[in-house]
């Protein structure tokens, strides 16, 4: 590897995926597990987009924004699944400069995009519960879509910050990273370079990320509250608060990972790894779940999906 005062970040010297600190002999059940989380990532995310493509009732903007939601955390995952399983069958565990610097570009673009989409959500909850007479009006088809554009946009602008800044350091003699996907923690890690100027920026880019959504998921769900105390009827407020569990769901899985990561000392790397485990797989594993199984809207497209194929069949 050279030096520890000559290594630089030139893109010719692969990376190496530490993974979990764990016996060659768990390896095996390791695979299995990741390989049952990502069938079941695919399946369910996978399906939710079939299901929503397929039934014209689900041609809502709450299910736009579902289904893209399905895509993100179908991309996402799927730019970790795959390399972290064909590491616990290789000794090298490495993995090349160019396809460290696509792994972290990609994955910060879509969960950031995802932060943003769950904000946009929150949005449309708010205009459904306490504006239900203008919902249409507010939610139109070109608003919608202006919202998920913007939604990949922002995603794209902090991808390429975190990317360009993490890539620019100087790298000492170790290129072992020490997570099992090349992050930017980890990665600093391993820089010679001092880190004060790169983390105060990190700080501020996660800062104008992380408070704007949830400062509009949090006010949104203010007004929804209030607003559905002032239902009278039981059933009225047990059905507005259906629609809005499954998204607070999945707000707190995914947020609740995400602080927890980050908060996590550097001296306990091992529980930032559980705490990424938690947001970029199972996350994406659990969201068409929370959805499908608190839904009735699905639950009915769905039935109705796999009677049709027992008719063909």
């Amino acid at each position: 590897m050279g030096d520890r005062g000559t290594s630089n970040h030139s893109g010719g010297t692969d990376f190496i995926l530490v993974g979990f600190r764990v016996s060659p002999e768990l390896h095996i059940l390791l695979f299995l597990l990741f390989l049952l989380v990502y069938a079941m990532i695919l399946l369910g995310n996978i399906g939710m987009m079939t299901i929503i493509m397929t039934d014209p009732r689900l041609n809502t903007p709450m299910y736009f924004f579902l289904g893209n939601l399905s895509f993100i955390d179908l991309s996402y995952s799927s730019v970790i699944a795959p390399k972290a399983m064909s590491n616990f069958w290789t000794e090298s565990k490495s993995i090349s400069f160019a396809g460290c610097v696509a792994q972290l570009f990609l994955f910060a673009l879509f969960i950031v995009a995802e932060g943003f989409l769950l904000a946009a959500m929150a949005y449309d909850r708010f205009i459904a519960i306490c504006n239900p007479l203008l919902y249409s009006v507010h939610m139109s088809t070109r608003l919608c879509a202006q919202l998920v554009a913007g939604s990949y946009f922002c995603g794209c602008i902090s991808s390429v910050l975190q990317t360009s800044m993490t890539f620019t350091l100087s790298f000492c003699a170790s290129r072992a990273v020490d997570h099992f996907y090349c992050d930017s923690r980890p990665l600093q890690r391993l820089s010679c370079t001092n880190l004060f100027v790169h983390k105060v920026v990190s700080f501020f880019l996660s800062s104008i990320i992380i408070l704007p959504t949830i400062i509009v998921i949090v006010v949104s769900y203010m007004y929804i509250v209030s607003t559905v105390l002032k239902i009278r009827s039981t059933e009225g407020r047990k059905k507005a608060f259906s629609t809005c569990s499954s998204h607070l769901g999945v707000v707190s899985v995914l947020y609740g990972a995400v602080f927890f990561m980050y908060l996590t000392p550097d001296r306990f790397p091992e529980l930032s790894k559980l705490a990424s485990l938690c947001y970029s797989l199972v996350t994406p594993m659990l969201n068409p779940l929370i959805y499908s199984l608190r839904n009735k809207d699905v639950k009915d497209a769905l039935s109705k999906l796999l009677d049709k194929k027992k008719i063909i069949f």
